[in-house]
């Protein structure tokens, strides 16, 4: 049968700088650190140089064959990706001598409540990316965390609305009552305002280091969410729900707050040679979003 990316010349000559597949689908095992191996649905992207300025084109199913092998026989894994990497270039000698790889899919982790403890499942979307470059290997992580944020002016200005309704409602008498304030805060008269909070979205991704030898999923997860300390639930009850409030009302912050947060905490954590970090917030107030953007500032490293 004819081979034409091999037999045939390019009409035009050129180097180009990537070419591949994406959006391919296909199932996975995913082996992350700490974690049992657990099968995903993914979307890949796969793609190398065309280094030949006279070649036809490549052997894209060569990839496809190598991401199926994957698929079939092994766990993405740190050690896997390095592996998948150097088998897209040595399928392609004297064609290329780059090659890329993008795995994207949800996370699913079993989290529980903060009172209760009663379990429930928290999908988080993951993004793999492999790239060989000039002899280095680039190795990142991604993931999205979604968190509660609670609107510090907002916070300030319902105190406010407070303040002045207890001054209405029981002056300037220095004996009022204990237990009469008591029962008028249960009240909607006592606690006329709340500060507004919304759903908000931490985009992280990371540069693991040349130590890492598992995938790091669980660890960015748990230091994103320490770091800001109201990330969504699964299965709560009341209490939960109580102390996911006293949660909010501890941890007002704005974008800015929480970017911040976010960077202190990468930048303590030796695991990452490199991070970016964006957060959204979907605002209430507005029909706007509030955002983010700060990177670990390293040289040749991510960009703003």
């Amino acid at each position: 049968m004819p081979d034409i990316a091999n037999q045939t010349k390019a009409q035009t000559e050129g180097a180009l700088d990537w070419v591949g597949m994406s959006n391919i689908e296909m199932p996975l095992v995913v082996g992350a650190a700490n974690e049992p191996e657990r099968p995903v649905s993914a979307k890949v992207d796969a793609f190398v140089n065309l280094k030949d300025p006279k070649a036809k084109g490549i052997h894209m199913s060569r990839l496809y064959l190598l991401l199926e092998e994957l698929s079939n026989n092994d766990v993405l894994s740190h050690q896997s990706l390095r592996k998948l990497l150097h088998d897209f270039i040595d399928s392609h000698e004297g064609l290329a001598d780059q090659a890329y790889v993008k795995f994207t899919f949800d996370y699913h982790l079993r989290r529980k409540a903060l009172i209760s403890k009663k379990p429930g499942w928290k999908a988080y979307p993951v993004t793999v990316v492999g790239r060989y470059d000039a002899g280095k290997l680039h190795l990142e992580l991604g993931v999205e965390v979604p968190y509660s944020s609670t609107c510090p002016c907002s916070a300030a200005l319902a105190r406010q609305l407070i303040q002045d309704a207890f001054a209405e409602q029981f002056g300037t008498d220095a004996d009022v009552d204990a237990e009469l304030v008591h029962r008028w805060l249960g009240t909607t008269k006592g606690i006329v305002a709340t500060p507004h909070s919304q759903r908000s979205i931490a985009e992280v991704k990371v540069i693991m280091g040349e130590q890492v030898s598992e995938l790091p999923i669980i660890h960015l997860i748990d230091s994103i969410e320490d770091a800001l300390q109201t990330p969504v639930q699964a299965a709560v009850k009341r209490e939960d729900e109580q102390e996911f409030a006293r949660l909010n009302g501890q941890n007002l912050m704005f974008c800015e707050d929480a970017a911040r947060r976010l960077q202190h905490a990468l930048n303590q954590n030796a695991v990452f040679s490199d991070f970016w970090i964006r957060v959204n917030h979907y605002e209430s107030l507005h029909a706007h979003d509030a955002v983010s953007i700060t990177t670990k500032g390293v040289t040749g490293g991510f960009k703003a």
